[in-house]
């Protein structure tokens, strides 16, 4: 095993699609001594011309190192590539995009083999690392101390967000903010489809969905506070009564616009059934409570 004899600290890294790559150029860039490995050499070759070791196999790219950072394509690609390794003494950093269940069984089994393990989510897109402007950064969770050993080389390529000692938090804090981002895009291909048949440049409505958009989202903090103090009814503006009153409007726009209202739809019903079971004095929160099962 190779020790770090220097400032910068050695890295192995599993897995070259288009986010490893990227990850491996930037911690060449800054320094860093490192190890690559890809079930496909051909995506290493560029990566060797820029000073990268690689290995003929993951067993020794893995043996190389002490720190194993694995990006992957799934979870079973996952253990799949670590089955014929030697764990043992490794610090595992696994950023490959998993579910928070998954996140923790692959804990478990690293721990099983001696190493010790930190799962990733990360929240950014191949140009934005080693892009420290772009905002870019990765959830990581489970141990701490191995965070905290880490930190500087994990921040190289983009920021570090440490968020539990539990390994599935990671996956599961990226997940809820990409659903959310999902959730965000659903309403602007709504807003764009309203337009579509009319004279309005798409670019002219771009910036006020935009702004507007920056305007709702800190009510998101709001919601935070109602869901930790149990009152749906703090600090209401516009409360579900008068919001479910609204929809009708909504959805004969769509109609008229000829657009389909399946994205609206689902939101609303459930708007409409909170209100049929609580208060219409509430902020929307209690929706939140018929999406846990």
């Amino acid at each position: 095993m190779t020790q770090n004899t220097g400032e910068k600290t050695s890295v192995t890294l599993l897995g070259l699609g288009a986010m490893g790559t990227a990850l491996a150029r930037a911690w060449l860039a800054a320094g860093h001594p490192l190890t690559v490995w890809n079930r496909t050499p051909a995506r290493a070759a560029a990566l060797s011309a820029e000073g990268a070791a690689v290995a003929d196999s993951a067993a020794a790219a893995v043996a190389a190192n002490a720190l194993v950072v694995v990006c992957l394509l799934d979870d079973a690609s996952v253990e799949e590539t670590l089955a014929g390794t030697d764990l043992a003494g490794r610090d595992v950093v696994n950023l490959t995009t998993s579910t928070p269940a998954q996140a923790r069984v692959r804990a478990e089994w690293a721990t099983s083999r001696g190493a010790r393990y930190l799962d990733g989510g990360i929240m950014a897109v191949p140009p934005m690392v080693g892009v420290p402007e772009a905002g870019g950064y990765v959830f990581y969770s489970g141990s701490r101390a191995l965070f905290e050993r880490h930190r500087e080389t994990l921040g190289v390529p983009v920021g570090t967000t440490y968020v539990g000692e539990d390994a599935g938090f990671a996956a599961l804090h990226d997940v809820a903010l990409l659903s959310a981002m999902y959730g965000m895009f659903a309403g602007a291909a709504h807003a764009f489809a309203l337009i579509r048949g009319e004279d309005i440049d798409p670019a002219s409505l771009a910036p006020l969905l935009a702004d507007w958009l920056v305007a709702m989202a800190p009510a998101v903090h709001q919601t935070a506070e109602q869901l930790r103090s149990g009152d749906y009814t703090k600090g209401v503006v516009s409360n579900l009564a008068m919001q479910v009153a609204g929809t009708p409007t909504f959805l004969s726009t769509a109609e008229q616009q000829g657009v389909s209202p399946e994205l609206l739809t689902p939101y609303f019903a459930l708007m409409r059934r909170r209100l049929a079971e609580g208060s219409g004095e509430e902020d929307l929160t209690g929706v939140i409570d018929l999406l846990v099962r």
